[in-house]
């Protein structure tokens, strides 16, 4: 109770001095004039040691050390100090003004949290729960650079429990949901691959909740998933194209990809992509083609565009990545060719007598 209770007063009152902290005002003087406020956000050393003392004193309550198991009933206690004082809440909001060390002691007393139980109750990720806003404020770390991967780590914790991860999966679409998209294009490398990484787990942990989100959000999620297909980014084409594949073969989404390969639109944008530049692109399209040409029950347009193109599918997987060798990889290349080479437009029906 006493670690709980005294870093939610050192995070308050760090928060209120980076409230009243303002920004430097050159002045005309130069150089020799009287010293200026700290920038915003700069917290004093005496306030931001005081936060990291604590949070280590809770982080050994939590963890134990060592030598030494945490007790259990204690370990429990601090759990529910937090939550009655919802210094979750102060944590994460103000996570961005704490130093390197401090934010990663956050992120892990916050996994620690995640896990504490009692009467067969996951006490802090119920409280979660019924607070969506604070998985909205992890998911809009994404937007602070210099915290993100700290925002990553306890977001991907989260989304661990079915009960959060439905809070983050979209059900409109202006879902904060989707900014997690354009995250992944971030142009700072370890903020688009950390955000990917959520954006995977959202996409493939808790499989029948994802069914249901897609079924229900289908146009807007491809429209938003197929930009990434689009990208300049070769990382995140590539990525975006493997969990493509993974995400349609999942046995819970068979409804999603009857859907999406009955899409005449969604054949040619793989197509392309069987053309790029890279191999690896190239190798990860092949294999949600495949999908496409083993349908046996293919929607006409789909047939059509297969049918138009089919002596230049013929030849081109004939001569498709040849150097591999993958004696399955060339079993596939057979089968697609034996498939589209069955592709012939339907016999009109009979006159009738």
């Amino acid at each position: 109770r006493e670690a709980a209770l005294a870093v939610e007063r050192s995070a308050e009152a760090s928060a209120s001095a980076s409230a009243t902290a303002v920004p430097s005002t050159p002045s005309s003087a130069g150089p020799s004039s009287a010293p200026t406020a700290p920038p915003q956000h700069q917290l004093p050393d005496a306030k931001l040691n005081e936060v990291a003392a604590n949070l280590a004193h809770m982080k050994m309550i939590l963890y134990g050390e060592p030598e030494t198991p945490p007790n259990k009933e204690n370990a429990l206690d601090l759990a529910r100090e937090v939550l009655k004082t919802d210094l979750l809440t102060l944590l994460i909001t103000h996570l961005p003004h704490f130093e390197f060390e401090c934010r990663k002691d956050i992120s892990q007393v916050f996994s620690n949290l995640l896990r504490k139980h009692a009467d067969g109750e996951l006490i802090t990720v119920n409280w979660l729960a019924s607070h969506p806003q604070l998985l909205e404020a992890l998911l809009a770390g994404y937007e602070r650079p210099k915290v993100a991967l700290n925002y990553g780590i306890m977001l991907r914790d989260s989304v661990r429990y079915e009960s959060l991860a439905a809070n983050l999966l979209p059900s409109a679409a202006d879902a904060p949901f989707y900014k997690l998209f354009e995250h992944v294009e971030s142009p700072f490398f370890d903020v688009a691959s950390d955000a990917f990484a959520s954006l995977k787990d959202l996409l493939t942990r808790h499989k029948q909740r994802v069914a249901q989100v897609l079924d229900s959000q289908y146009s807007e999620f491809f429209a938003h998933y197929h930009a990434l297909l689009r990208s300049e980014n070769y990382v995140t084409r590539r990525q975006s194209l493997k969990l493509l594949g993974e995400v349609l073969l999942d046995r819970s989404n068979f409804a999603i990809m009857t859907r999406y390969i009955s899409s005449s639109e969604n054949l040619k944008t793989i197509m392309i992509l069987l053309r790029d530049r890279s191999s690896s692109i190239q190798y990860e399209a092949f294999h949600v083609f495949k999908i496409f040409v083993a349908n046996p029950n293919k929607e006409p347009r789909v047939r059509d565009v297969l049918l138009r193109n089919k002596e230049k599918l013929l030849a081109f997987i004939a001569d498709f990545q040849n150097d591999k060798a993958d004696e399955q990889f060339a079993d596939e290349k057979r089968f697609l060719c034996e498939q589209i080479m069955k592709i012939e437009q339907p016999r009109p029906p009979a006159a009738a007598d």
